[in-house]
């Protein structure tokens, strides 16, 4: 036998593998007793506050976190202070003068602090991000602990347009210091319904 061959054969033996079984995921995540209360507490850390309240209440609560705004776009059936209806504007940039958005969420993580976002009878994606403020709407019952859950709702079969958002927009770039309101909305709330 040759070196070669020689060396060849001990490379083989070597690197023999052994088959093992995949690790069991199905519980692979953190997972919260209070999954709201989390989000709440996550959520506040990046600027952003989450609260509670009935649909029945809901007018009243954004009213009195939003007083003097002037222009409200809503498409939360039980949020009847919309006032501008982005989806009948042909130019995005027609929603730069809006001081509120008040949309529906798709679900929380309480993992992050984020919200799914995916409306498609939203014309404008811009919606999310251009309002001068933005309060996000979610059932109290669609929301999941981790990340990994939330990927199990997201269908990435069907086309368009959807983003997580945590609270409101922010950056920390210059000398890590966290600024709000730098790019977006200058405040943030989500409320559990």
């Amino acid at each position: 036998m040759s070196s070669k061959d020689l060396i060849l054969n001990k490379i083989r033996e070597s690197n023999s593998t052994e088959e093992v079984p995949l690790p069991n995921i199905a519980e692979f995540g953190i997972t919260f007793e209070n999954k709201i209360e989390k989000f709440q507490e996550v959520i506040q850390t990046v600027g952003g506050v989450g609260l509670e309240s009935e649909n029945k209440d809901l007018d009243a609560l954004i009213t009195e976190l939003y007083p003097d705004v002037k222009l409200i776009s809503s498409n939360v059936e039980a949020c009847t202070l919309g006032n501008f209806e982005p989806n009948e504007k042909d130019n995005p940039y027609e929603l730069k003068k809006l001081d509120l958005a008040v949309i529906k969420g798709e679900f929380a993580v309480a993992e992050n602090g984020s919200v799914w976002l995916k409306n498609p009878n939203n014309r404008h994606r811009v919606l999310y991000f251009i309002a001068q403020n933005i309060v996000i709407i979610i059932n109290k019952n669609d929301i999941v602990n981790n990340m990994h859950e939330a990927y199990e709702k997201i269908n990435f079969e069907e086309a368009g347009y959807g983003t997580f958002v945590s609270g409101p927009s922010k950056t920390a770039d210059i000398e890590q210091s966290l600024v709000i309101g730098a790019h977006g909305p200058k405040s943030g709330y989500v409320i559990f319904v």
